[in-house]
């Protein structure tokens, strides 16, 4: 095993997921600002969380699978994990909402706030 499949797989999930933003609208990428900002506290609890873990020996990563690029204790793979996965579940997160809102337009009727309650909230049991 080469010690960049990691990074491969992580390269993968990526381009697995683009046409989310391509087909379906998602609007990722197309917001780097809010992309960014939401990023940046799932990074920096993950990263601090791992490098302590690490610290105290909590968990290793086996050298034989990770580059040996490393910021601090925290191999550079775990750092594009905190990055990738993110990413493509707001990818995937923005083109589930896409298709719902197309279907709910082809229906003719507002998903939103369908809860499936009646006005007046009385039981007819």
């Amino acid at each position: 095993m080469s010690a960049f499949e990691y990074l491969l797989l992580m390269g993968a999930c990526l381009l697995i997921t683009l046409p989310l933003e391509l087909l379906f609208s998602a609007r990722v990428y197309r917001r780097p600002k809010l992309l960014i900002r939401s990023l940046i506290p799932i990074i920096l609890v993950f990263s601090l969380w791992d490098i302590f873990a690490i610290s105290r020996n909590h968990w290793t990563y086996n050298q034989q699978f990770v580059t040996g690029i490393h910021l601090g204790n925290l191999p550079l793979e775990e750092l594009v994990f905190f990055i990738v996965i993110p990413v493509c579940a707001l990818l995937s997160y923005e083109a589930v909402g896409t298709v719902i809102n197309f279907v709910a337009g082809k229906c003719g009727t507002r998903l939103a706030g369908k809860s499936g309650s009646r006005k007046g909230g009385g039981d007819d049991a």
